[in-house]
């Protein structure tokens, strides 16, 4: 493994060194797999492009005018050149060939795989509490960025409207995203200083713990091409309650509590959470068996293979 000394968080740096660092690298591959959506206009081929989602098509409203412009050349340009495209989840790739007239031969499905080593570092549940300020009662647990998409919002409504337990905690977990001056307007709003905990980007193990020991992990996502945090609470035994965004419900399925976007509906989830958690939590560990680092590797070896022969 060769790791490029440059700079990834700034995109201008990222892209030049794509056309000069990792293209004098990779002449000599048998095959290249750009992990980002996108690949350069040159290189060696065959590529194997993985493209993790396509907000930019459904919520275009939701990128800045520039970063919309590049990924609508991008993208489209990337696929075809592209020998085979990796996926996260059947609605993506669908996505994918409806949007791009791809020869569906050519999409497959690479799962994203949960590691068995997930949550063994995690602190208790005592030290959690008392280095977050959880209380002693119920908890649940969003880990995501302030990204709009995300719908933080959302959850804030329900915390006022509807699970108003004084005790309960709702922690958000997550850096800043472009929705961050709406939340924290919203919970001034709502009154909601004292039960929404945030407490910025925390170690893996805590985010790992926090998701562990929470009541459930709730994921009102307004759009997903997998779904990470969802399955990861599955395999730690945390009953998921999600939007049923295409994504999030197929990764789901019947594992946990999978609801349209409306307060009313979510009203009574965290009582039937309460009224039915060993059942979900034993039907989450079973779901997350599906998506295991094995399974996701082997596809993504199939993929490769696959290149290897699209490009003969």
């Amino acid at each position: 493994m060769v790791a490029a000394e440059i700079s990834v968080t700034s995109r201008p740096r990222r892209m030049v060194a794509e056309h000069t660092w990792i293209r004098r690298r990779t002449n000599q591959a048998a095959i290249v797999n750009h992990g980002g959506g996108t690949a350069p206009l040159v290189g060696r081929r065959p590529i194997v492009l993985t493209i993790h989602d396509l907000q930019y098509l459904t919520h275009p409203e939701y990128l800045t005018p520039n970063k919309r412009r590049y990924l609508e050349r991008a993208i489209p340009r990337s696929v075809r050149r592209s020998a085979v495209v990796a996926v996260p989840t059947d609605y993506v790739r669908t996505t994918v060939i409806d949007a791009y007239g791809t020869d569906p031969d050519r999409v497959v499905v690479v799962p994203h795989g949960v590691e068995a080593s997930l949550g063994a570092t995690a602190p208790s549940e005592v030290d959690l509490r008392a280095t977050y300020g959880l209380g002693d009662g119920r908890f649940i647990v969003y880990p995501a960025i302030t990204h709009p998409h995300k719908n933080h919002r959302f959850l804030l409504e329900l915390m006022a409207r509807h699970w108003t337990d004084p005790d309960l905690r709702l922690v958000l977990p997550g850096g800043r995203g472009a929705a961050e001056a709406e939340v924290v307007a919203d919970i001034a709003r709502l009154g909601l200083e004292r039960r929404v905990i945030r407490p910025g980007r925390v170690p893996d193990a805590d985010r790992d713990g926090l998701v562990a020991h929470a009541d459930a992990l709730v994921f009102p996502s307004e759009y997903e091409g997998f779904g990470a945090p969802a399955v990861e609470a599955m395999a730690l035994g945390t009953p998921v309650v999600c939007s049923d965004q295409p994504a999030l419900a197929a990764v789901v399925g019947d594992a946990g509590l999978v609801l349209p976007l409306e307060l009313d509906a979510w009203a009574d989830a965290l009582d039937a959470v309460a009224d039915r958690s060993d059942e979900l939590r034993a039907a989450g560990r079973g779901r997350a068996d599906a998506f295991t680092m094995e399974r996701s590797g082997a596809a993504l070896a199939s993929a490769y293979e696959l290149a290897l022969q699209v490009g003969r």
